[in-house]
């Protein structure tokens, strides 16, 4: 099994000037939210972010002393790739983007971005029970957004790199009740000496049913005091997506 590492640590801030551009934005006014990413043209490279929200953020600036989509480093296999997840820290330059489409559009410049794990949905079998793990793990908010399920969570460590999954039992769905998943952690034998906190993202796609345009999930989740968390919610989806 490929294992990921959950590097994703929160480390956030902000502050608000008085500075205005010609527009009316705050030169020091910062949003945060999370997005995927889409690269638009190879030469000269280009991205844009469907954040989401709905907004459509289109970069032209940076805080960073190399290109912000090398990911703060030069190496070019560390540059963000269509299809990968990011938390973004921006500063909205203007608003005059607008390609025709509902989206509401921007140009921004870019303060910080860190890359969200994200996964899909793993069945539990003999071979990966063992590398899954069963070890604690706190949830402190879960939601959804239209495909993806995604948790902030937190968890005990030091040295080691942990895991999480998303997992169920094998088998084909009917969707005649809740699909039952479970988030697991494996901590690889780290000590409890240091909080982490994460963001990890999830791919619904595969649980949809033919035949129907929505189905239910119930999570678990089992945290340090042995107390199990759960989260309820529906994946809405169109059949011929």
């Amino acid at each position: 099994m490929k294992k990921y590492a959950l590097i994703i640590l929160l480390g956030l801030a902000f502050t608000i000037t008085s500075c205005l551009d010609d527009d009316g934005y705050s030169l020091g006014k910062v949003w945060i939210g999370f997005g995927m990413i889409e690269q638009t043209s190879s030469d000269p490279v280009e991205y844009k972010i469907n954040m989401d929200n709905g907004d459509v953020l289109i970069p032209v600036a940076s805080g960073y002393s190399l290109p912000w989509y090398y990911y703060g480093s030069d190496d070019p296999n560390s540059r963000l790739k269509t299809g990968e997840r990011v938390l973004l820290n921006y500063t909205i330059l203007d608003d005059n983007a607008n390609d025709g489409s509902d989206a509401d559009r921007f140009y921004i410049k870019v303060n910080s971005v860190k890359k969200v794990l994200l996964k899909g949905i793993m069945d539990i079998t003999e071979e990966n029970q063992d590398s899954i793990g069963n070890d604690p793990i706190i949830v402190k908010h879960a939601w959804m957004t239209d495909s993806l399920l995604n948790f902030e969570i937190k968890y005990w460590g030091r040295y080691e790199v942990h895991y999480i999954n998303l997992v169920k039992e094998p088998g084909e769905l009917d969707g005649s009740q809740a699909i039952e998943l479970e988030l697991r952690h494996n901590d690889n034998g780290d000590r409890e000496d240091l909080p982490f906190a994460a963001y990890v993202s999830f791919n619904l796609n595969q649980l949809k049913i033919a035949g129907q345009d929505s189905v239910k999930v119930r999570v678990t989740s089992t945290d340090y005091d042995g107390e199990v968390n759960e989260y309820k919610g529906v994946f809405k989806y169109e059949e011929d997506n």
